[in-house]
């Protein structure tokens, strides 16, 4: 199950923010719909049929777990060293993350923007308010489904997803969704599971453990040309297994 909202990526362990990386380290991710972007051959998840079921179960995970995920979050460097990648490609004024979890990666930015978070668990917003209430930031967060955002459509500057779009039962409509509430030239930045691009044994096998414990990996590629994305990615962390993407809406 992906572990959302997990923060990782615009500070270092010293405290010294990270700067984007150059153009070098990214991949374009080409809008050519014939072209297989991701190499080598791999088998993608599937679509749960009861997709409502899927939900409630990660909903029920999720709500037993806000605590222990809250405090994962906060102690252990390499979750945040992932996520917090997403930190130097957030702008604004305006900026929704989604599925943000117990709020780590709002603590780090939302005091910045006019920021507006949505998360499908109650568990997880309460925490998040908590977590934000402590640091003096102010922050619109309500409990809502990636599959119908309260919100009109071209709204935003920047849509944040970290660890969490493979924990959604349909891929494209929640990827409709984050382009519809983007503003034209609007950013979805996104930090997630991933096979390797170079197929690397242990990055295909850290994949694989996602999709054992529950994850449902997509081809990114086609998905994001899918909504005419113009996207790049870069691979982050565990063996190749976690990339980010910035998907810029055309």
């Amino acid at each position: 199950m992906a572990w959302r909202g997990l923060d990782v990526g615009g500070v270092a362990a010293g405290g010294a923010r990270h700067q984007p990386p150059t153009s070098a380290s990214f991949t374009a991710i080409p809008n050519d719909p014939k072209k297989d972007i991701m190499q080598p051959k791999i088998t993608y998840s599937t679509e749960p049929e009861n997709k409502a079921k899927f939900t409630a179960q990660m909903d029920e995970f999720y709500s037993v777990s806000a605590g222990i995920y809250d405090f994962i979050v906060k102690v252990l460097p390499t979750w945040r060293n992932w996520v917090k990648h997403a930190l130097p490609y957030i702008e604004g004024p305006r900026v929704l993350e989604v599925s943000f979890g117990t709020g780590y990666l709002l603590t780090q930015y939302a005091d910045r923007f006019e920021t507006h978070g949505i998360d499908y668990n109650a568990n997880m917003v309460a925490t998040a308010k908590k977590n934000l209430a402590r640091k003096g930031i102010t922050s619109d967060l309500s409990r809502g489904n990636v599959e119908s955002l309260p919100y009109e459509d071209n709204s935003f500057d920047t849509v944040v997803n970290t660890m969490a779009f493979t924990g959604y039962p349909d891929a494209r409509k929640a990827l409709s969704e984050l382009h519809r509430v983007l503003k034209p030239g609007g950013k979805l930045v996104m930090v997630d599971i991933a096979y390797p691009q170079n197929g690397n044994w242990l990055g295909v096998q850290a994949t694989k453990f996602w999709i054992a414990f529950g994850d449902l990996v997509r081809d990114m590629g086609k998905l994001f040309q899918a909504f005419n994305f113009e996207t790049t990615g870069q691979e982050i962390g565990g063996f190749g297994s976690v990339h980010l993407y910035i998907a810029k809406k055309c």
